[in-house]
């Protein structure tokens, strides 16, 4: 049997020789099969012969440039399903989106660091998407030993495409530490979207505190609701103003700008987002990411009541089990226990049964709870996870249901 013949098949395609020989070093190791060339104007011809699964190209390279294999390789019909993927030093976005919108699958800049490089392409040629938890817990941030396991962070998860692009959901002080992280990382140019549920404390007050919003050369946008005549831009603003904080908005170095969003389907850089008017005090959004099969549902702050409750709404229930229904993944505010929640009625959160029946009702494949009060230490949470996993086992369910620790991330 062909020891090759369930590896990856790679060709790689750059005029520098010594980066040939790191990629093809980096990538041997971690399993792929390997083909290269330091020359571009016969790698069209190499690549229809060989019909690798993937293509690694430079971009600036003589005879033919990255622009034009990509191109020649996106108009071949035996090269179809073959992955392109840029490898280059060339920093600049329009240089990017013009790969893109030739047909690449992704773009990587130079110097690439062979620790991460392979799972990288492992990320693009697989079309992953990594979803991490950069906080929790709701309303306040937990600190002390309650909170080591599950940490104390309030709101804040992103989910990262393959293309690197960032969706990043609120800014509780979780993207404190998403923004240590991307310094770390050295990442330059970053391209984000903050999508704002809405303008509670526990959901802002950190995005004074994230350092790639004062770095020349990354571009955000920040979306969400406005609170009637409150522009988004008014309300990020407005808790920057000199008296609640001594930085202003002006001072951040990142080119910012704002989308007041209403509940519907919206293009966000050409993936889909549809967005739901939630039930909580003020004007908040949930939101529904649909990427290439693929449905994550973000859905905090939120009260689904009782059936028994004077209060219960079965139009609004009707409308949000259609929103969710079949997702794979839905991040929801489950506040409080079945026992809390009967103290609880109009705070704007939801107990574990209510959570669990919707999950099962619309098939959601894997809900995450979401939204700790700041009471509840951690063994209060894995209490509240055992209480969904009987409650499911009661409803006969086959849903999955995990309460995620600050840091964890999920590849979907």
């Amino acid at each position: 049997m062909d020891a090759t013949a369930n590896k990856t098949r790679v060709f790689i395609v750059d005029d520098d020789e010594v980066i040939l020989k790191l990629l093809e070093a980096v990538l041997l190791k971690d399993g792929f099969d390997v083909q290269t060339t330091s020359n571009s104007e016969t790698a069209l011809q190499a690549i229809e012969d060989t019909r690798p699964d993937v293509v690694i190209s430079d971009l600036m390279m003589p005879e033919v440039d990255g622009f034009a294999l990509c191109k020649g390789v996106r108009e071949s019909p035996n090269l179809k399903d073959t992955r392109f993927i840029v490898v280059s030093a060339k920093a600049y976005s329009s240089d990017e989106s013009r790969t893109l919108e030739l047909g690449a699958d992704g773009y990587i800049r130079k110097p690439i660091n062979p620790d991460t490089f392979a799972d990288r392409l492992h990320q693009i040629i697989d079309d992953q998407i990594d979803m991490t938890f950069w906080g929790v817990r709701g309303t306040l941030s937990k600190t002390g030993e309650g909170s080591l396991r599950y940490g104390g962070n309030t709101s804040c998860v992103t989910l990262e495409f393959s293309n690197q692009q960032l969706f990043i959901f609120d800014g509780g002080l979780g993207i404190k530490d998403l923004g240590a992280h991307l310094v770390a990382q050295k990442r330059k140019r970053i391209n984000a979207k903050l999508f704002i549920s809405h303008p509670h404390w526990d959901h802002i007050n950190a995005i004074p505190f994230f350092a790639p919003l004062y770095m020349q050369g990354n571009e955000f946008e920040i979306l969400g609701a406005k609170q009637g005549d409150i522009t988004m831009r008014e309300l990020i603003s407005a808790q920057m103003d000199g008296v609640y904080f001594p930085i202003t908005l002006t001072e951040f170095s990142a080119r910012t700008y704002f989308r007041n969003l209403e509940e519907g389907t919206h293009d966000v850089s050409g993936i889909e987002v549809q967005t739901k008017l939630l039930a909580h005090p003020g004007r908040v959004l949930g939101y529904r990411v649909n990427y290439n099969g693929r449905s994550i549902c973000y859905i905090t702050d939120q009260e689904l009541y009782l059936d028994d409750s004077e209060f219960f709404d079965p139009y609004y229930e009707k409308t949000m089990t259609d929103f969710i229904r079949g997702s794979d993944v839905l991040i929801t505010d489950t506040t409080y226990t079945d026992e809390e929640n009967k103290t609880k009625v109009n705070w704007g959160h939801s107990c574990v049964s209510k959570v669990c029946e919707l999950a099962h009702k619309v098939e959601v494949k894997h809900p995450y709870l979401f939204h700790h009060d700041p009471d509840q230490d951690d063994d209060h949470i894995d209490g509240k996870l055992a209480d969904a996993h009987e409650a499911l086992k009661a409803l006969g369910s086959s849903v999955i249901c995990t309460a995620p620790k600050e840091g964890d991330t999920i590849r979907l």
